[in-house]
């Protein structure tokens, strides 16, 4: 090939430098194919004999972005080789650019993929140190580290495109307080968030009631708590709004109560009434299943169709199946008693009288 075909120039840079650069790069890209086959083969094999899980993480966090340095500085050096003029219009300047671009954003993947080993670590210290620290402020500081990297490496390259990051904060004058009070809410519901961490009114994975909801904690997030209600419906609730509210947590509760009123017939005698509670409160005494502190059995009523029996008690678990059982086996074992008893259990009645009027009392003819 004719040599005077490399002088061609483009951009007054010769052919030549095109190719020498494009070599370089593809030696780079060579290179980076090297470094994956042997942290593939040898790296990744000697880490996972040792005990620890974080050489592990660490090599899978920062793996990728060292295979993208090898093309980073594959560039810089083809660029190095172009001689990129800067006048009449600055490439080089450009390219420099273009390469702290890449720099900045190869260095913040590989601090958002470590990300994931700080939460692997903190978990494993909430773990062993048997802390109250709720399960969700994993995830919380999982996504406050990952986006606080993000705004730094944005500020970053901001900075280094050559503007000001001051100058840019003042400029926005009024219309960053203009936005600060549109985000009020915003900010509210994050300080929510922190109240929700301190707190700890509930953890994921617990069953809460907030006013109309109630379903499972499924997340904590900046702006929202997702419950999953027991429709399978996925509620978000702001959590401005949870702190400021009353919140129920179901799944905190020691014993779960049961308070029904029993009504029977208004044909059943004092003795009756007497065994019928005797009976009833017996039947509770006996059971191990309940917190026998808390029992109450009275007739206390004369409703409109029936004599009412309060009988309240509490299972001493919270299991809402072992609940029911309990509830159910109690409910037959009161309905025969009373059958032994020979009372009827009453229902919603009423009794009509019909005055037939005497001759005496009816209308003159």
């Amino acid at each position: 090939m004719d040599s005077t075909f490399f002088q061609q120039t483009f951009f007054d840079i010769p052919l030549s430098r095109y190719l020498l650069a494009l070599g370089v790069l593809l030696v780079a890209l060579a290179f980076k194919r090297v470094f994956a086959h042997l942290v593939s083969k040898i790296v990744f094999p000697f880490a996972e004999k040792t005990e620890t899980v974080y050489d592990d993480l660490f090599l899978a966090a920062i793996n990728k972005p060292l295979e993208l340095l090898f093309v980073i500085g594959g560039f810089w050096v083809g660029v190095q080789f172009l001689h990129l003029p800067v006048e009449p219009v600055n490439a080089k300047g450009f390219a420099d650019g273009v390469l702290k671009l890449l720099i900045t954003v190869d260095v913040a993947w590989a601090i958002y993929n470590l990300v994931y080993l700080v939460e692997v670590w903190i978990s494993q210290w909430v773990s062993s140190a048997e802390s109250e620290l709720d399960d969700h402020l994993l995830p919380f500081v999982r996504k406050f580290l990952r986006i606080a990297v993000v705004i730094i490496a944005a500020l970053v390259v901001v900075q280094n495109l050559g503007f000001s990051i001051t100058g840019l904060i003042a400029s926005l004058g009024i219309g960053g307080l203009a936005v600060a009070l549109a985000a009020q809410d915003t900010l509210a519901n994050v300080f929510g968030s922190f109240m929700i961490i301190a707190d700890r009114p509930f953890r994921i994975g617990d069953v809460i009631k907030y006013d109309s909801v109630e379903g499972k904690v499924e997340e904590v997030g900046f702006r929202s708590t997702r419950i999953r209600t027991f429709d399978r419906a996925l509620v978000s609730v702001p959590n401005r709004l949870i702190t400021n509210t009353a919140v129920t947590n179901m799944t905190r509760i020691t014993e779960r109560r049961v308070r029904i009123s029993i009504g029977v017939t208004y044909d059943t005698t004092p003795t009756q009434m007497r065994q019928a509670v005797e009976a009833i409160r017996a039947l509770l005494a006996a059971h191990e299943g309940l917190d026998q502190t808390s029992t109450l059995v009275y007739f206390n009523d004369f409703g409109a169709s029936s004599l009412d029996i309060l009988v309240q008690y509490f299972t001493l678990t919270t299991e809402v199946p072992a609940h029911l059982a309990i509830r159910e086996e109690i409910g037959l074992q009161i309905m025969d008693a009373l059958e032994r008893l020979g009372l009827q259990i009453a229902f919603p009645s009423r009794t009509v009288y019909l005055h037939q009027p005497s001759v005496a009392e009816s209308p003159a003819q």
